[in-house]
């Protein structure tokens, strides 16, 4: 046993270990989707099976559940080839082996005491252009992931300590932005070798032994705190689903089913109703669909220490083949889109169950848009970034205005580093009035963002969703505002023919883009919502029509 005054200070010292390599991440990246963004995540990892034991707090939360099964792909991988050695370091970018997209780059290094591996480091971070049709890799016509980007399997960048610059020379000879890859990867070694250094300090300080009996106590009390919020849900099966608008080819809903079992302290979570996988870039690995599971639950039990046991007491049932659960190489570039889906999912089911514990739908999308092309010198531009919208009503509020992503706590680039950094002006950055969802407590407002381009020409690309079915509002709330993408085309304003998604967009000097972000759903009626708010929602311009 360890007493609970040792176990405090310990947890502390690891979660500082991988805060401190997420800092060192974040000041050192070339490219802004990390530097500002904070589109990266680092952890400690178990040395058997890659389960999670710590996560930095300025992590993406969705690297989770989905860092373990990489790490476990490297544990494998070394076992295979019997050639683990200290100082290796192994890079890899596989979607359908412990990744995500291919734009998401992961390091995974072993951490050696006494001749043998304690624990993995690893670290993940999203790089500005991995190659493929679109520049910034979010291609919405996709249909192999050969159209999105390199795919790198594990390979070592290191071995024996002695780094690999043939390996660099492949992935330099891939990017749009060579340099932002050399820039990037260089971080995410140093964040490494940080955290190898603190590491061996504090085992040094306290003892392997005493460590690894602290790392197993946290996540037995994370496994516990899950059973007993279970516990805490009344027993029974619930059903909910929501819906993509399409895949970028066929312009067809993809259906996100989720049956919710609860038997005592055990949640099983099935998703064998919804859709196949398809043939455009919105299907998801297993890994993938569990990790992003992990998110909504930790949104709704929100003082569950991040390790792997919060995962324990939950079964998945997730069919073979189906969108969430793709094999390669079917197209997995807008993950991030049927990842929010997932959690909408999951936010709706539970508050059917447990109202007091869940919130209406967020924005639902992460408007993934790029704007590339060349400036008069001849030297190649690519500005991708993603934007906010609302959030949804709570039990104790109105959603949050023009947040980000509740996949992650990335924040959004602001205006200043993307205009600073690219040929554009942002013209409007602004809230959007009417966006939120109408009930007792409002849903966040979505917000309007245009973009004029100031070079000669350019190419915009779109990945969106929430076009077509609105964030849904929760406990008799509305639902939010959809999603409207808006550029100039020939014969005046133009609109994507599959509502959020479109490629090669011919942009002009002054002509410009347009997102009209949604809004999070409605908690509660609209009849319950007090005179008083309302009249602070006239008063601040958030509604200026309907219900006030």
């Amino acid at each position: 046993m360890i007493d609970a005054v040792t176990l405090a200070i310990l947890n502390g010292r690891l979660e500082q270990i991988a805060d401190e390599m997420d800092a060192t991440l974040f000041r050192s990246a070339f490219n802004p989707i990390i530097a500002e963004a904070h589109d990266a995540s680092h952890g400690i990892y178990d040395a058997e099976n890659g389960d999670t034991l710590v996560q930095g707090k300025s992590g993406l939360p969705i690297f989770v559940g989905v860092m373990a099964f990489a790490v476990k792909a490297v544990i494998d991988k070394a076992a295979r080839d019997d050639d683990l050695v200290d100082g290796d370091v192994y890079i890899f970018n596989d979607p359908y082996d412990g990744g995500t997209h291919l734009s998401d780059f992961r390091l995974v290094k072993p951490l050696y005491r006494n001749g043998s591996v304690y624990c993995y480091l690893a670290s993940v971070g999203h790089w500005h252009d991995v190659g493929g049709n679109v520049p910034g890799n979010y291609n919405p016509i996709a249909t192999e992931s050969f159209q999105e980007g390199m795919l790198i399997p594990p390979v070592k960048l290191f071995k024996a300590g002695v780094i690999q610059q043939d390996i660099i020379d492949i992935l330099q000879s891939n990017s749009r932005l060579p340099m932002s890859v050399y820039g990037d990867l260089n971080a995410q070694i140093n964040a490494l070798d940080l955290g190898v250094k603190r590491l061996n300090s504090l085992l040094d300080d306290y003892g392997e032994n005493t460590i690894k009996l602290a790392l197993g106590e946290l996540k037995d009390r994370a496994s516990k705190m899950m059973r007993s919020y279970i516990s805490s849900l009344p027993d029974g099966e619930i059903y909910a689903e929501d819906y993509l608008d399409n895949d970028g080819i066929v312009d067809e809903p993809l259906k996100i089913a989720l049956s919710l079992r609860i038997s005592g302290e055990s949640m099983t979570m099935d998703f064998g109703a919804s859709s196949l996988q398809c043939s455009g870039p919105v299907n998801i690995a297993r890994s993938t669909t569990i990790a992003a599971c992990y998110v909504a639950l930790k949104h709704i039990f929100g003082d569950v220490p991040a390790n792997a046991g919060v995962l324990e007491p939950v079964k998945f049932i997730i069919k073979e083949k189906s969108l969430l659960s793709a094999t390669a190489p079917k197209p997995v570039g807008g993950y991030t889109e049927t990842i929010l889906r997932l959690i909408d999912v999951i936010f709706q089911a539970v508050a059917k169950i447990a109202p007091d514990k869940s919130n209406a739908c967020a924005y639902g999308t992460i408007n993934a848009l790029s704007i590339a092309g060349h400036r008069k010198n001849g030297q190649r531009w690519v500005m991708f970034s993603f934007f906010g919208g609302g959030h949804g009503g709570h039990p104790l509020g109105d959603g949050l205005n023009h947040g980000n992503a509740p996949i992650s706590t990335a924040t959004i680039p602001p205006l200043e580093i993307l205009e600073a950094a690219y040929p554009v002006k942002f013209n409007q950055w602004a809230l959007r009035p009417d966006s939120g969802g109408d009930g007792k407590f409002r849903g966040g407002l979505g917000a309007t963002y245009e973009i004029e381009l100031l070079e000669e020409n350019a190419d915009a690309f779109l990945f969106g969703e929430r076009g077509k079915f609105a964030p849904a509002g929760v406990v008799g709330g509305e639902p939010g505002a959809k999603n409207i993408f808006t550029y100039e085309g020939e014969n005046g304003p133009a609109h994507p023919k599959m509502i959020s998604k479109i490629v090669g967009v011919k942009l002009k000097r002054g002509q410009t883009v347009r997102i009209d972000t949604p809004g999070g759903g409605g908690y509660g009626k609209p009849s319950e919502r007090s005179n008083a708010l309302r009249d602070a929602d006239r008063t601040l311009g958030y509604v200026t029509k309907g219900k006030l």
